[in-house]
């Protein structure tokens, strides 16, 4: 295996564990959400990352005057 593959096939690799992190923690890919936003709503505005972030934070843990879990 020459070394360009072998550096192509780890950061792949490292890419697919990061989004089966993200997703085993609740987390969806921006990626994917902005792909939709635009495919399926191109008139709505799409949200920057932080705040796709803090918006599918809350509305995994609680927010906006819900009660939140601790477990």
């Amino acid at each position: 295996m020459s070394k360009p593959g072998a550096l192509a096939q780890l950061m792949a690799w490292r890419r697919q564990v990061g989004r089966t992190l993200n997703l085993m923690v609740g987390m969806p890919e921006y990626d994917t959400y902005v792909a939709y936003m635009k495919a399926a709503h191109p008139d709505h505005c799409v949200m920057t990352y932080e705040e796709f972030f803090r918006e599918r934070q809350e509305a995994r843990y609680g927010g906006k005057g819900r009660v939140g879990r601790c477990c």
